[in-house]
């Protein structure tokens, strides 16, 4: 699943690269775009941080980092504009995701910790860890 993750995560962000860098005319609008914004960051920030479940920072670095690499990319454009608006509300959107993906990830842990078979394997490898 991880390797899903990662090829779409990689995938979605250049999707967003394109319609965040292209000209304004050729970008889909289907809400206002604070939310639409939040939503497409909160969603690459879901799949980075599944895409890296043992790396959380490496999510947060990439996810949040390229929201603000592409409002600052915005002011080399000249239809666009960077605001610093548009940048927390895309690193929030990331923190979201990622925030999200977390509590799915210690949840599905925790179901299958209560599994008696995976929990006895669940302890041996912690075991063989120490």
């Amino acid at each position: 699943m991880a390797r899903l993750c990662l090829i779409a995560g990689w995938l979605a962000l250049a999707a967003v690269a394109f319609m965040t860098l292209g000209p304004v005319h050729d970008r889909p609008q289907i809400a206002p775009s604070h939310l639409e914004h939040f939503a497409a960051f909160l969603l690459l920030g879901l799949v980075f941080a599944l895409a890296y479940p043992k790396h959380p920072m490496r999510a947060v670095l990439i996810v949040a980092g390229s929201a603000i690499l592409l409002e600052i990319l915005q002011l080399l454009t000249p239809d666009r504009h960077g605001r610093v608006v548009d940048a927390m509300t895309k690193v929030m959107g990331a923190a979201s995701g990622i925030m999200l993906a977390r509590v799915m990830l210690n949840s599905w842990q925790a179901k299958l910790r209560s599994v008696p078979a995976v929990s006895t394997a669940f302890r041996r490898r912690e075991r063989d860890q120490l």
